[in-house]
């Protein structure tokens, strides 16, 4: 069974015809969008972290149907303008990642994170991204990282 969906992606509007077997991230590569990557298919990992009517929703848990109306934002919405995003760029400036696999993930809860508490601390920064996996172990540089961000952000607000 399939049925034909809208909503917006990245602040545009779409439509796609979805199975009713299929998740978040299967609709999404077909907008050529790769950055939420399936990994561990049970909601445990993080790497395919997507923002959903502004809640971030692990990709391969959410039912492609869910997403009809909704608002939905995808790691490729942050360098919005050629720009990267502050937090993209202190993932870079920090070496907050190796492989790469699983940085999408993180950058998308970080930016959640950011929102909610612009200033978090370093357990703060742990238990909220604790729900991410890096197989990699970058995670000191996650946490300067994020950190790093919560400056950038102050810095260019002020």
């Amino acid at each position: 069974m399939s049925k034909d969906i809208a909503f917006t992606l990245n602040s545009r509007p779409v439509r796609v015809t979805v199975g009713s077997h299929e998740n978040a991230v299967d609709v999404l590569r077909r907008f050529d969008l790769f950055g939420a990557r399936e990994s561990c298919g049970q909601g445990l990992c993080g790497c395919c972290t997507v923002r959903v009517d502004g809640k971030p929703l692990s990709g391969c848990l959410t039912l492609g149907l869910k997403l009809e109306g909704a608002m939905v934002e995808t790691v490729e919405s942050l360098d919005a303008g050629g720009e990267l995003d502050p937090v993209q760029q202190a993932f870079i400036d920090q070496g907050a990642f190796q492989c790469g696999f699983c940085t999408p993930g993180f950058v998308m809860m970080t930016k959640q994170l950011l929102r909610e508490k612009p200033q978090p601390d370093d357990e703060e920064i742990r238990s909220y991204l604790s729900g991410n996996l890096c197989r990699c172990a970058a995670y000191p540089e996650i946490v300067k990282a994020v950190k790093d961000a919560a400056a950038r952000m102050a810095a260019a607000a002020a």
